[in-house]
């Protein structure tokens, strides 16, 4: 591996799982806009995986560098260059049947989420597709110790970081016009949490 990549060891267990959901729910999806793209390691592999797709990835400025790398060393024709984006923007003009994010919602404040929620309606498609993974609380509580060893370590590095509860941010997403899927829980106490904009019925698991 081209040792200017950059390289994250997490992306690298969770994709295939997180592949797995995608197929099942991006399966009739034809353009996906990746929100907080990271290293691009996921694109690569989801571009890869799901050739009907065009993964349009983004995130801010410092990050888009590495993430050229990962698109031009995989030369995927549905791979189009990165592009810049935060949480307020600014957001592209043109609309996509799915939006998939991952770890990013709990290194974000809570204001940029709410942001990111209230932005949604803006570039999804009426039958849209909004697909989350990452860790998340259940009524208020920790699912696992190593969750809130992780908790206590995303707020010494930022309050305004943490881990987020599941009805928080399930409320957002009722609040623009999203409907919860499924909520599937995933390897090392992850979730990933499916939303659709039209009237899909609840699939949620509740953990033990």
């Amino acid at each position: 591996m081209n040792e200017l990549k950059p390289y994250s060891e997490s992306c690298a267990r969770n994709r295939d799982p997180i592949l797995e959901v995608l197929r099942a729910h991006f399966a009739d999806r034809r353009r996906v806009l990746e929100i907080g793209s990271g290293t691009g390691q996921h694109a690569v592999h989801f571009a890869a995986a799901l050739p009907q797709l065009t993964w349009q990835t983004s995130d801010l400025g410092p990050n888009l560098p590495g993430i050229r790398l990962w698109l031009e060393g995989a030369g995927l024709q549905n791979l189009p260059p990165p592009l810049e984006l935060g949480a307020f923007g600014p957001w592209p003009a043109v609309r996509y049947d799915a939006v998939f994010t991952a770890n990013t919602l709990h290194i974000m404040s809570w204001e940029c989420v709410r942001a990111l929620f209230a932005a949604l309606p803006r570039v999804l498609t009426e039958d849209g597709v909004l697909a989350v993974y990452g860790p998340f609380n259940y009524n208020g509580a920790f699912t696992s110790a190593s969750n809130a060893a992780f908790d206590a370590w995303l707020k010494q590095r930022s309050a305004d970081s943490g881990i987020r509860d599941f009805s928080a941010v399930d409320a957002l997403a009722r609040s623009c016009g999203l409907t919860l899927a499924e909520d599937r829980p995933m390897p090392a106490n992850n979730r990933t949490l499916i939303w659709r904009r039209s009237g899909a019925v609840s699939t949620r698991i509740v953990p033990t």
